[in-house]
C-alpha cells in the first residue's frame, strides 16, 4: 500500500483530471429506473372499453375508502383484516402528510384535544427519511433524533423519551430496509413499540413500510406486524402502518394504502372525506387486474429484484476494492430496499458531496439524513443506487471513490 502522502498524492491528481471532463450524473433520490418501470407496461393494457359495464360504479363518485378488490389486495399485503385498511392515491408520503394534518387540526379521534392545542414533538430515528422530518418540520414539529441500530431504533432511549414526555405524540418508522441504512426492526424492537408506556395518550407510531417487498437478496426479510403486536398489547390504535405501488408499478401513478385498526380507519375516512369523495378508482381497479393477488406482486418483485440486485454489487465492489483503506470509512449491503448508507470521517461528508457536485455528480446532501438537514458527525452519505443503468453507476461509483480518498486522506493528513 502507498504511503498516506503518496496516496493523497495520486487522489489529488485523479480528482482535478476528473475536473476537465463534462460529467453530469444524478444519483440523488430512490427513483425506479427506465427497465423497472417499463415492467409495469402492461398494466395500462389490462382495463378494456368492453369491460365497462361491469364496473359502472367505478367509474363515478363514492367508495371512499377505496374498491373492495383493492382492500383486499393491501389487507393481504399488510396481514390485516380489509376493514383496518383504506386505499389512498398514488402516494403514501401523501397520506403520511395528511394523517399528521388531520391530528394537527382534529386530533386522533373524535373526543381528542388537536395536536395544534398542544406542544407537539416527534421521535426520528436517524439516519433516517428526510421526506418525514420535511412533514414535522412543515408543521412546527419539534424533532427528537433516536440513535438508529442494526434492530431498530435504540428502544432504551425511546422507551425513556416517551415516558416522560406526554409532547411527545409520534414516532417515525421505516421498519423493513430501513431509508437509507437497510435495517430490519427486530421481533423485540417490534414488541417494544407496542407495548411501552407512553406519557401522552394520543401517541401514535408512523409506519412506513416502504420497502415490504423490495427483496434483492436471497433471503426473504420479514418484519413482525406492528397493528397486531399493538392489539396484543391493548394499544391497537397506536399502529398506523403506510404501503404504496410507488416503487412497484408508476412512481406517479400508484396506488397507496392505510393499514390501522378499524376505530383509526372509519375516523380518518371521515375526516378525508372533507378533501374528496373517492382516489382513482380505476386506477385501483388496474392495479388489481395487473397484479390479480398478493402472489401476483411478488413475482413481479422478483422482476424488480433481477434490476436493482447488480446495481447493490456496483457499490459494494466499488467501495471493496477502491478505497484507500477500509479504515476511512463504513458502509452496509442491504438486503433490499432502496438505498446505501456509507458513514465516512467525522466531518467530511459535506466536502465530499461538495465535490462530487463540483465534478458533475450529484448525490443526496450530506445531512439530509437528519432532522432540519443537521448531521452533528457530519459523516453520513445516502446512496441511491437504482435510476442509474450499471455503466453510468460504474461510472458514478469510480468517481465516488476518488472524492472519498482524496478528502478522507486530506484529513487524516492534517490530523497526523
Amino acid at each position: 500500500m502507498a504511503s498516506l502522502s503518496e496516496a493523497l498524492q495520486t487522489y489529488k491528481d485523479k480528482y482535478e483530471a476528473l475536473l476537465n471532463q463534462d460529467i453530469n450524473i444524478d444519483m440523488t433520490r430512490g427513483k425506479p429506473s427506465s427497465d423497472q418501470v417499463a415492467l409495469s407496461f402492461p398494466m395500462l393494457d389490462v382495463l378494456k372499453s368492453e369491460d365497462a359495464a361491469s364496473y359502472m360504479s367505478y367509474f363515478n363518485y363514492g367508495i371512499p375508502g377505496g374498491i373492495p378488490e383493492a382492500k383486499q389486495l393491501f389487507a393481504d399485503l399488510f396481514d390485516v383484516d380489509t376493514k383496518e385498511v383504506y386505499i389512498g392515491g398514488n402516494s403514501s408520503l401523501n397520506l403520511m402528510h395528511d394523517i399528521v394534518n388531520k391530528f394537527m387540526f382534529y386530533g386522533v379521534s373524535k373526543d381528542a384535544t388537536p395536536w395544534k392545542d398542544q406542544k407537539v414533538k416527534f421521535l426520528c430515528p436517524v439516519p433516517g427519511y428526510d421526506r418525514h422530518f420535511t412533514i414535522c418540520e412543515s408543521y412546527g414539529i419539534e424533532m427528537i433524533s433516536v440513535n438508529m441500530t442494526d434492530h431498530g431504533p435504540d428502544m432504551a432511549q425511546v422507551e425513556a423519551l416517551v415516558k416522560e414526555d406526554a409532547a411527545i405524540k409520534g414516532i417515525w418508522c421505516v421498519p423493513l430496509y430501513s431509508n437509507p441504512q437497510g435495517y430490519n426492526y427486530s421481533d423485540e424492537t417490534v414488541e417494544r413499540l407496542a407495548n411501552m408506556t407512553t406519557a401522552a395518550d394520543d401517541f401514535r407510531i408512523i409506519w412506513d413500510n416502504a420497502y415490504g417487498y423490495h427483496h434483492i437478496g436471497d433471503e426473504v426479510v420479514t418484519v413482525k406486524n406492528l397493528l397486531h403486536a399493538c392489539k396484543s398489547a391493548g394499544n391497537e390504535d397506536r399502529a398506523l402502518m403506510v404501503m404504496s405501488t410507488s416503487k412497484m408499478t408508476f412512481p406517479g401513478a400508484g396506488i397507496s394504502a392505510i393499514a390501522a385498526s378499524e376505530a383509526n380507519i372509519n375516523y380518518l375516512v371521515s375526516l378525508f372525506g372533507v378533501q374528496t369523495i373517492g382516489h382513482d378508482k380505476l386506477n385501483q381497479l388496474r392495479h388489481v387486474k395487473f397484479f390479480q393477488d398478493k402472489d401476483g406482486l411478488v413475482e413481479h418483485m422478483r422482476k424488480h429484484k433481477e434490476i436493482m440486485a447488480p446495481k447493490f454489487d456496483v457499490v459494494d465492489t466499488y467501495l471493496r476494492e477502491k478505497l484507500y483503506s477500509p479504515e476511512i470509512c463504513k458502509w452496509n449491503k442491504p438486503m433490499g430496499g432502496y438505498f446505501i448508507t456509507i458513514d465516512v470521517l467525522d466531518h467530511c461528508a459535506s466536502e465530499i458531496v461538495q465535490k462530487c457536485s463540483d465534478l458533475g455528480l450529484k448525490v443526496t446532501p450530506a445531512g439530509a439524513t437528519h432532522p432540519y438537514g443537521k448531521d452533528p458527525n457530519d459523516s453520513i452519505i445516502r446512496i441511491a443506487p437504482s435510476f442509474l443503468n450499471v455503466e453510468q453507476l460504474k461510472e458514478a461509483m469510480d468517481i465516488l471513490c476518488v472524492v472519498i480518498n482524496y478528502v478522507t486522506l486530506s484529513k487524516l493528513n492534517e490530523n497526523k
